[in-house]
């Protein structure tokens, strides 16, 4: 294994111990609160992706490494990834496709609950949040994205091609199609890194997805180092591992191996700081830099097909709107400002309901929906009043009886500690 020299991220500035001025626009790469955003969307890889034998590279700087994947201009890509999570929740397979149907409006395709389309692309990204995935990747550019998630004899693709954007279910033969939303490919950075931008948010599905998300800014409260070499999907890599510094988050170490030729994250890893195995962990298992071919973003309904068509989807749900729970209307206060406390690791964020507490909020839930929050939840009391918290390995929420919400990838006593401190 090759010596590699390490680095205390400390601060934004020049300062020693620091990120070089030089390189601020890399170091907005490295921020613990990302993680707490990824929520449902944690992933992970398992550890035989990494061949026998560490290659021998020269030496690199935490910094100079960070630099090297924000300057990384991969936009052409195709390959294999592994998806494993395990965040000690019940699995989400049932739940995303059960949770996509019972939202889903009435009059649309027949695979769905209720008239949803069983290829709508939320619930079904929903399943990458427990248990183990491969999914197919291709990108040619921002305009350009395949994401193929194969299930035995099924496969489930997304495809953006342009303007048009595809998904569809080969269990069910069903179809959704939608327009892009005008300036997607404007809004990508470096271009699409693998990641269709016409997806739903916070579901990221590679390595570079979650890196980019990892590593947004430098902090006192992060150190991060490299700690030698790796082999991943047969290229050499470097292993970027961040830390955090303060106590009572759930995170207790990120490793990032990155090729070192192209500066593109080739596998992540989230430990927590509970111990055990990975929560998060996705990596390739092949990869290919190559512009795949034209046809890998074609698509055509095959015969038979049920195709759901997106704004006729939106248009049949306005006839839902007033027919939501007569205790949900104050789940409106969902959308008001947040209001964050702590910083780094231990940022908590709070968020109002409006007065619906884990009681009135689980009501009119699917008896699957409530199953599933009561096995996540502890009850707990402080100065704040009482509440439950909801518990995974990674992601922690604190629902008090008068509605309101503390989220982070904290501890429960974190949560709590936050909660007394905002009363």
């Amino acid at each position: 294994m090759a010596p590699n020299d390490s680095a205390q991220i400390t601060g934004e500035t020049g300062e020693t111990g620091g990120v070089p001025a030089g390189r601020r626009r890399a170091a907005r790469y490295v921020v613990p609160i990302a993680v707490a955003g990824i929520t449902a969307a944690t992933i992970g890889l398992v550890p035989a992706l990494a061949s026998t034998g560490d290659p021998d590279l020269p030496k690199i700087s935490a910094a100079e490494l960070i630099e090297k994947i924000a300057a990384s201009d991969t936009e052409q890509l195709s390959g294999t990834v592994k998806i494993t999570t395990d965040l000690g929740i019940p699995s989400l397979g049932g739940l995303g496709g059960s949770a996509a149907g019972t939202f889903a409006p009435k009059g649309g395709a027949e695979g769905g609950e209720d008239g949803g389309s069983a290829a709508e692309p939320t619930g079904r990204l929903m399943e990458l949040a427990s248990g183990e995935h491969t999914l197919r990747v291709a990108a040619d550019g921002p305009d350009k994205q395949r994401l193929s998630i194969l299930d035995n004899a099924a496969e489930y693709s997304l495809i953006h091609n342009g303007g048009e954007v595809w998904a569809y279910d080969s269990a069910s033969n069903e179809a959704y199609h939608a327009k892009a939303p005008a300036g997607a490919a404007k809004g990508s950075e470096k271009g699409a890194k693998g990641k269709d931008q016409t997806a739903p948010k916070d579901l990221p599905a590679t390595p570079q997805d979650f890196a980019q998300e990892a590593l947004k800014a430098a902090g006192d409260t992060t150190s991060v180092t490299v700690d030698g070499t790796a082999r991943i999907a047969g290229r050499d890599a470097y292993q970027l591992v961040i830390k955090p510094k303060q106590k009572g988050s759930t995170v207790g170490s990120i490793k990032v191996a990155v090729d070192s030729k192209t500066g593109t994250p080739l596998k992540f890893t989230l430990l927590p700081s509970s111990g055990g195995k990975a929560a998060i962990d996705v990596g390739f298992t092949k990869v290919d830099f190559s512009k795949p071919a034209a046809s890998t973003f074609d698509f055509t309904p095959p015969k038979g097909a049920k195709v759901t068509e997106a704004d006729e989807a939106k248009a049949a749900g306005k006839d839902q709107a007033h027919k939501a729970p007569k205790d949900a209307k104050g789940l409106k206060g969902l959308g008001a400002e947040p209001n964050v406390i702590g910083e780094g690791w231990t940022t908590v964020v709070q968020l109002d309901t409006g007065g619906v507490g884990p009681a009135a909020a689980s009501k009119d839930m699917p008896a699957q929906a409530r199953e599933f929050m009561d096995a996540l939840g502890d009850k707990v009391d402080g100065k704040f009043g009482s509440g439950t918290v909801f518990k995974t390995r990674l992601v922690n929420a604190l629902m008090t009886d008068d509605g309101k919400v503390y989220v982070g990838a904290v501890t429960k006593d974190t949560l709590v500690k936050a909660a007394n401190a905002a009363k």
